[in-house]
């Protein structure tokens, strides 16, 4: 077995998971979907989960996608470690995750700081429009951050 295949397949697919489940928060806030969010359906647009759901829906994107992906990993690895204190540690007086029902944003904000340092891995757009930049070719867009193949930085390191 190609170890090494192997594992770039499945760090594409552990990210594109992770990141589905993430979107399905922001689109449950956000448009009602997979049985909505409180009594309307949906978190109105000016509270703080209203604005957890704009992050989560377009995060949760780009994660899936692989699209600027060390960015945006970084911006909602920070809005869980937010929810996670704010919401979690504040409502119940405990830090402890099974004592303050915070498992899910902790486990959130881990997997998207490890996103955020190792990168999107090769079965991304940001590996695409990095390999695409080596090859000489033109991409549209401008200098995009993102990952090589390998699913380190582009810039080396």
């Amino acid at each position: 077995m190609d170890w090494t295949r192997a594992r770039h397949l499945v760090h594409g697919i552990v990210r594109i998971v992770i990141g589905a489940a993430f979107f399905s928060h922001g689109a449950q806030k956000q448009f009602g979907w997979f049985g909505g969010f409180g009594e309307s359906g949906t978190a109105d647009l000016f509270t703080r989960f209203g604005a957890a759901g704009i992050i989560e829906t377009i995060g949760g994107t780009l994660i899936i996608l692989g699209l600027f992906t060390r960015p945006a990993a970084f911006i909602v690895s920070g809005e869980m470690a937010v929810a996670y204190f704010w919401v979690h540690v504040a409502g119940s007086g405990s830090l402890w995750w099974w004592a303050n029902r915070g498992e899910l944003p902790l486990l959130y904000c881990f997997m998207f700081l490890l996103f955020f340092f190792i990168g999107p891995g090769g079965l991304s757009l940001d590996a695409t429009i990095a390999k695409r930049r080596r090859s000489g070719s033109q991409v549209p867009g401008g200098d995009l951050p993102g990952s090589d193949a390998r699913g380190g930085s582009a810039g080396g390191a």
